[in-house]
């Protein structure tokens, strides 16, 4: 049997109730069956505190968003995560009007390639997070995202937002091929996938066909599930999505 990838939840998800008890949001994380976290920030917790709970309740960090690419704000942000063991720092966002035309484009690419080389100095890898305009935007028949990642050093890696692709008009499953060995992570998301503006809902109970675009990407290395909203209590659809993940064994939980 074809071994799937460990599933992990981005805590941007849970942000509001991170705000004052970050370590009882891990340790639920943790009860609900997720193997890893990926990072948006400690909240209340020192990153030494932060190691101290995921020690305790055997999560693992597969990797850490970062807002900022300022040299000045993302070294501090790479200590800070090197010292709890992540290995992978995701360029989080960059503003539509970095992928308005091709000169955009390859601006972006050369301050994500800048990016590269800091992180990896310091031996982390860079991987770059997508939203939807980099596939509504479509430049001499392409988007904007296969435009960027021709121009990326190769060791430049991507985490694709699946939902984010298919609200930019995109087929997820084509920016997986395009993107190629490059895809080591894979936000899944679920939801109506009609507006930016869509209230998103538990992996599984959307519009995607969550099976066929997580078949198209076998060499990730990590399932996320990231719901950025949701009308439902977040910790319910954190816990629906990886019911539906792990028991439709798409994607491993906890052994």
């Amino acid at each position: 049997m074809t071994s799937v990838p460990p599933i992990a939840v981005q805590l941007y998800s849970l942000r509001e109730q991170a705000k004052d008890d970050f370590a009882s949001v891990l340790r639920r994380v943790a009860e609900l069956g997720y193997v890893g976290v990926e990072l948006a920030g400690f909240h209340d917790l020192t990153p030494a505190q932060f190691t101290a709970v995921a020690d305790e309740t055997g999560l693992r960090v597969c990797s850490a968003h970062a807002g900022n690419l300022d040299p000045d704000v993302l070294n501090p942000l790479l200590d800070d995560v090197q010292s709890v063991g992540c290995d992978t720092v995701v360029a989080a966002f960059l503003p539509p009007a970095s992928f308005a035309d091709l000169e955009a484009v390859k601006h972006t690419a050369q301050s994500l390639n800048d990016t590269n080389t800091i992180a990896r100095s310091r031996g982390l890898s860079l991987a770059y997070h997508n939203h939807w305009w980099e596939f509504e935007t479509i430049i001499d028949g392409r988007t904007a995202w296969s435009h960027l990642f021709e121009r990326l050093d190769p060791t430049v890696l991507a985490e694709l937002d699946i939902y984010w692709a298919t609200v930019g008009g995109a087929d997820p499953v084509e920016a997986i091929l395009d993107a190629g060995r490059r895809i080591r992570l894979l936000h899944v998301k679920d939801g109506p996938a009609d507006d930016p503006k869509s209230s998103m809902v538990a992996v599984g109970s959307g519009t995607l066909d969550i099976a066929r675009v997580l078949a198209a990407a076998p060499g990730a290395a990590w399932h996320i599930v990231e719901l950025d909203r949701c009308d439902t209590d977040m910790f319910s659809a954190v816990a629906e999505s990886h019911r539906f993940l792990v028991g439709g064994g798409l994607s491993a939980g906890r052994a």
